[in-house]
């Protein structure tokens, strides 16, 4: 056995003085930098690193703080934020509202017991309820997307008793067995093949394929649990369904009894310009998960929720059959969705998004006219893709609006596709600042490539 106490002693004692303190010396900015990239390539992944030199080829950015529409490295240069964290930052960063929320109950007590009722749990639950559509009703909450996915697909079997999943061709849900399972991209289901069995995979914005897939495996003795959808594909390159489509899918899920799933992890919580992008196309799901900006940019909570139909005998018998993460539902957590769901609507943020990704995509626009390396443009609110002709078109605009102080970044399953995914505060003056950076950005691309 290794003799570690005095090592890690002084190592975290190292760290925690660089979290205390207010101001960091020059010496602990540069000694920051140096650890982070020896720690990254030595005991996270010496992948990670290359991979985020897609925005940069200077691995020596190192965040360190943040404030609303942007964060900045220990040596204080600041980003405006295009990202959004991939939609986790819809109420800003560190918002105000949320993170009093989060300390007040912090002094309180951080985490249950596990055993006594926790009322911030029942609260939110309430709250989730009242804000979705239709006839939702039961809430569970958990610490990730993949975790939120794999409570709907358990979900959907145990309540039905059926057996196989519908997904979509570059769907992207997580990347835990079952939430990977219904992915629609091989480069992250081929390493853990086989996998969940059961699931079949059509064409998005194809309600007949659909259909027809259902069809063909009842008729030959197989049994449909759900289908899952993502309103709007996020990571095959904000692709928006074709008018009807959802509607469609609600229809055919009811004609074979099998329960409608809509990934709204990343649409949910007014990015797409509505409180849940399933409103825009007036379609109530069986099971909706959300997560990501459900937090409010300050604690990680995910979950789902379901109709009544679904929450049978055995979930009541046995609360925990569906699941029992430790920290699901915390009440930090939940303290901060609280406060996230009371900062939105009360704000009208997805009003607000709504008009402001109109603006931008205006803008945007004007600059395609400009340039004939971006192929598209396409999104709704705050969740817009900027399609170039190459994946190598794409990382250069990357590289240079980054080199320009704004941060951006592509989508997983399409390279040709930058995001622009900011906060929902992002103010008018910003967006013109960023259309402007991206306007140098492009003519200086468009003459190098």
């Amino acid at each position: 056995m290794k003799n570690y106490k005095d090592s890690v002693l002084k190592e975290s004692s190292q760290v925690l003085e660089y979290i205390l303190k207010d101001t960091l010396t020059e010496n602990d900015k540069d000694r920051i930098i140096s650890d982070s990239i020896d720690n990254f390539n030595n005991h996270v992944n010496p992948g990670w690193l290359k991979y985020r030199k897609s925005v940069s080829t200077d691995a020596s950015f190192v965040e360190w703080t943040d404030s609303q529409e942007t964060f900045s490295d220990t040596h204080g240069n600041e980003f405006i934020d295009c990202l959004g964290g991939f939609g986790v930052y819809t109420a800003g960063h560190r918002n105000p509202e949320i993170v009093k929320a989060v300390q007040a109950q912090l002094n309180r007590y951080a985490l249950h017991s596990q055993e006594l009722i926790d009322p911030l749990r029942g609260y939110l639950a309430k709250l989730v309820a009242m804000c979705t559509p239709g006839d939702l009703q039961y809430a569970f909450f958990c610490n990730g997307g993949a975790e939120a996915v794999e409570m709907a697909l358990k979900l959907a079997r145990l309540a039905s008793g059926k057996h196989y999943f519908i997904s979509t061709v570059n769907g992207f849900h997580g990347k835990s067995m079952g939430a990977v399972s219904v992915t629609g991209k091989g480069t992250y289901r081929k390493p853990y093949l086989p996998i969940i069995q059961g699931v079949q995979h059509v064409e998005f914005g194809d309600a007949k394929a659909a259909e027809s897939a259902i069809k063909n495996l009842i008729a030959v003795g197989e049994t449909v649990a759900a289908m899952i959808v993502e309103p709007i594909q996020g990571e095959a390159g904000i692709i928006l369904p074709p008018d009807g489509y959802l509607k469609e899918l609600r229809a055919i899920c009811d004609k074979y009894e099998v329960a409608l799933i809509f990934d709204e992890i990343q649409t949910g919580m007014g990015r797409t310009g509505t409180m849940w992008a399933c409103e825009e196309y007036d379609v109530v799901p069986d099971i909706l998960t959300f997560g990501k900006a459900f937090g409010g940019g300050i604690m990680p909570i995910t979950g789902i929720i379901a109709r009544p139909y679904l929450w049978i005998d055995e979930l009541k018998e046995n609360p925990w059959v569906l699941g029992s993460p430790t920290f699901g539902g915390n009440p930090l957590a939940c303290a901060a969705a609280i406060a996230a769901i009371n900062f939105t609507i009360k704000n009208d943020l997805p009003g607000q998004i709504k008009k402001k990704g109109k603006y931008f995509m205006d803008k945007l626009g004007q600059l395609k006219d400009n340039y004939d390396i971006i192929e598209d443009i396409r999104g709704k609110g705050f969740l817009i893709g900027l399609e170039y002709t190459t994946p190598e078109i794409g990382w250069a605009v990357s590289k240079g609006l980054f080199k320009r102080g704004v941060m951006t970044g592509g989508t997983l399953n399409n390279a040709k596709v930058n995001r622009i995914e900011p906060p929902g505060i992002l103010s008018y003056e910003t967006i013109d600042i960023i259309i402007e950076r991206l306007d140098d950005t492009l003519a200086e691309v468009s003459q190098e490539l």
